[in-house]
Order: structure tokens, then C-alpha cells, then sequence
């Protein structure tokens, strides 16, 4: 959620930035309600505030023998009693009203950001290792999944549909290792706290990281009104909703890993094939929170951190910087790391790392002070994939295929696999 008072200060503005994202906001319909919120507010005030005095004077008037007065002044005092509750209704009902528009309008992306609206016009940042060299062309990992027997496609479509896979044997060995080793990586090498968040969460946590209620479309919903967590920032980011944090113990840095459920995978029949874009799916995300100031140095170190499982397992892969209108609904500044992919031929996105600044942490109110006594401040959140397991898994069966058909496996994962080599 944006700042109430830049969208009072400053609407031009805010408008000009929102629209390098390509994104069109209700900018105009929040100003018209938020204008007729105050004025209602401030007369509603002036009722309570009369009523008040009004009241006050009765006694006195009682006490000098004025009864007339006195009864006058209590039919004043009424007449302004039965207005107040109208009024207070009115007002709820047009702050609600601007908050609903308020949840539509996007992040503005920050000074720095490129622009551009497309993928072509992402910026590339740097590159790591190089592209592994074959004798003949390299299998794409849905055909070694199947000479392996790492996944039953088949078989993941008969018990869950479209878009659900099932990994069996050294699979579902490899896949399990690869979360665990992630975990470890980031908890006992890189720093992060390890926190197991439900699968499950309450609509207002979507609420507050810009889930909802723009792309409830996307979403798992229960019966009972509980939304599957589509990545571990919603169940993470709102361990701290409606707190306000001590100063002096950020940065707070949080890994978790959890299975994700989207609805949209798969859209338009886009990159539906094997691992690249399924409805379930297990990631390791990584989670900051820290002072305004610190936000862009802890972007940089996210992605840093985000980097290194790949340099850890020797994958080459490339950093780009998102354009404005590629950055998407919620974040100011944001990197992707592209995996590369050598069966499939191109790069594939494994980690998007974002800085939101204060965009989620005024909608799930989560302050902090820096020190005793102090005005509360809206902490600056950041989160970045540590990262996503199947394009990981398809990585590296395509980068570490052998001419015999099998698959080597990196050695910071031998000990998680309990096997050097698939065959």
C-alpha cells in the first residue's frame, strides 16, 4: 500500500511513476473519496465536538434556575446525538471505501529502475561460469525424468490433473535433497533464520504482501476460507503483522521452506511442458525486514545470497535487472536470476529477488521504533526465491547429463542424495 499522504502531496506524480509499470491505477477515484472522506471526518468532529459542549451547558443552566433554557439545550444536544451515528457510518463506509481503492494501486518502481515494458527490456547485470559444452545436442530433463524414471508424468496427471507431477525413486530422492541442502545453505552458511510456516493462511496475510485482492484468481481457496500459501513470503512476511519491532534487531533475515500452490501455471499454454511451470511446486524462500535506509544495500546481499546455491552447485546462470513494466504490481526494484537451461536452450527464471519498501508492511502494519519512546516506523520488507526446486532439478539433470545417459550429481549435493551419479 502507498503512502496515503504522497497520494495527497503529490497525485501527479505518483500517477507518472505508476505508469512506467504500464499499470492502470484508481489514482483519481481515491483522491475523489478521500476528499469527501475529510470532509465528512471533519464534520462529524465539529457534531461530536458541539455535542459536547452543548451538554456541558445544561447543568449550568439547570444550576441558575434556566430550565427552559436548559430543556432547549437538551433538544439541541439530541438532535445532534441522533446525527452522529449517520455520520459515523458514512465515514466508515467511504474509508473503506478509499482502502479498497488503495489496495489497487501499485508500488511505484524506484528512481533507478530502467524502463521499458517488456522482457527484451530487462538489463542484463552480470553472468556466472559458462555454458557447459556437448558432444550432440544436450536432452532436454523431461526426457531424461523419463529414462531415469525421476518423474511419472503420467501418473501425476491421473491423481491430480493438469499441471501436477510425481516424482518417484531417485526423483523424489534428489528433489527432497534439494530443499534440504537449500535450507542448510542459507540457515547454516549464509545466516538466515530457519522458520516452517503453514501451508495455510488467513485472507489478510494475502492482503498484506499484495496477493489480494488483485490476483485472487491465481489462488487456492478452502472451503472454510483459507487460501494455500502460492510461496512461503505471505505465511513469513506476516509472522510480524500488526507489531511493531525493536530497532536495534534488524535486520531480521528468514528462510523457510514450503510447497507453493498456483493456479496460473500453465497459462496460455506457455512453458507447460515437464518441470517448468507446474501448480505445486517446493521453494526455500528467503525473507528480510530492516530499517528504510538498509533496503537497497539488503537487496543487493539478497541476491548475492540467492546467487550462491547456484555457485555452490556450479550451474551457470545470469542476473538481469527487471524494466518498470516488466517489475510487476508489487515491487520497487527487482533482479531475476536465469538458469541456465542447455536441453531446453535458454535461460529460465529461478529467483526473483524484489525490495517492496514500506508497499507491504503498511498494509500488514508492521512497524518497528529505533529506540524507546520513539514514532513507529513501517519496517522495509525484501524477499527473493533461495530458491525455486523444479527448474533447479531440470538445471541440473540438462547441465550434468553424461553420453551414457546418466546424470552426474554435484558434489554439494552427494551427501544429501546419498549417490554421486544418477543412472
Amino acid at each position: 500500500m502507498i503512502d496515503r499522504q504522497l497520494l495527497r502531496k503529490d497525485p501527479e506524480g505518483l500517477k507518472k511513476a505508476i505508469a512506467r509499470k504500464g499499470i492502470e491505477a484508481p489514482i483519481d477515484d481515491a483522491l475523489r473519496v478521500d476528499e469527501e472522506w475529510r470532509k465528512l471526518k471533519t464534520e462529524l468532529d465539529e457534531a461530536n465536538a458541539e455535542s459536547n459542549r452543548i451538554s456541558k451547558t445544561i447543568g449550568q443552566l439547570m444550576g441558575q434556575g434556566k430550565k427552559d433554557e436548559a430543556e432547549q439545550a437538551k433538544a439541541q444536544a439530541k438532535e445532534f446525538k441522533d446525527r452522529i451515528p449517520a455520520l459515523e457510518s458514512k465515514a466508515r463506509e467511504l474509508e473503506e471505501q478509499l482502502e479498497n481503492y488503495e489496495l489497487e494501486i501499485p508500488n511505484p518502481p524506484h528512481e533507478s529502475v530502467p524502463d521499458g515494458m517488456t522482457p527484451e527490456e530487462n538489463v542484463d547485470v552480470r553472468t556466472w561460469g559458462e555454458k557447459p559444452n556437448f558432444a550432440e545436442a544436450p536432452k532436454p530433463h523431461w526426457e531424461l525424468c523419463e529414462s531415469l524414471k525421476l518423474v511419472d508424468f503420467d501418473r501425476g496427471v491421473k491423481i491430480s490433473g493438469s499441471g501436477f507431477i510425481l516424482y518417484t525413486g531417485w526423483g523424489a530422492r534428489l528433489q527432497r535433497a534439494l530443499f534440504n541442502f537449500m535450507a542448510d545453505h542459507q540457515t547454516l552458511t549464509r545466516g538466515y533464520k530457519e522458520v516452517y510456516p503453514p501451508y495455510l493462511v488467513l485472507r489478510e496475510c494475502l492482503v498484506g504482501t499484495g496477493n489480494l485482492p488483485k490476483f485472487e484468481e491465481d489462488l487456492y481457496k478452502t472451503t472454510d476460507g483459507l487460501y494455500l500459501v502460492p510461496t512461503a513470503e505471505v505465511p513469513v512476511t506476516n509472522i510480524y503483522r500488526d507489531e511493531i519491532l525493536n530497532g536495534e534487531d534488524l535486520t531480521i533475515n528468514l528462510a523457510a521452506f514450503t510447497g507453493c500452490f498456483r493456479k496460473e501455471a500453465g497459462a496460455a499454454g506457455k512453458d507447460t511442458r515437464g518441470l517448468l511451470r507446474i501448480h505445486e511446486f517446493d521453494k526455500v524462500e528467503l525473507v528480510k525486514f530492516c530499517k528504510p535506509e538498509d533496503s537497497y544495500k539488503e537487496l543487493e546481499q539478497l541476491v548475492v545470497d540467492a546467487e550462491s546455491v547456484l555457485q555452490t552447485l556450479g550451474l551457470h546462470y545470469r542476473i538481469i535487472e527487471l524494466c518498470a513494466g516488466d517489475m510487476g504490481f508489487k515491487g520497487t526494484k527487482a533482479y531475476d536470476l536465469e538458469v541456465w537451461s542447455p536441453g531446453v536452450g535458454r535461460y529460465l527464471e529461478i529467483s526473483s529477488c524484489t525490495n517492496f519498501e514500506a508497499f507491504q508492511a503498511r498494509r500488514a502494519n508492521i512497524r518497528f521504533r529505533r529506540a524507546a519512546g520513539d514514532k513507529p516506523e513501517y519496517v522495509h520488507i525484501l524477499n527473493g526465491s533461495g530458491l525455486a526446486c523444479p527448474r533447479l532439478f531440470a538445471a541440473i539433470l540438462e547441465t550434468f547429463q553424461q553420453p551414457d545417459g546418466s546424470v552426474k550429481i554435484p558434489e554439494a549435493l552427494q551427501p544429501y542424495v546419498k549417490a554421486t551419479e544418477l543412472r
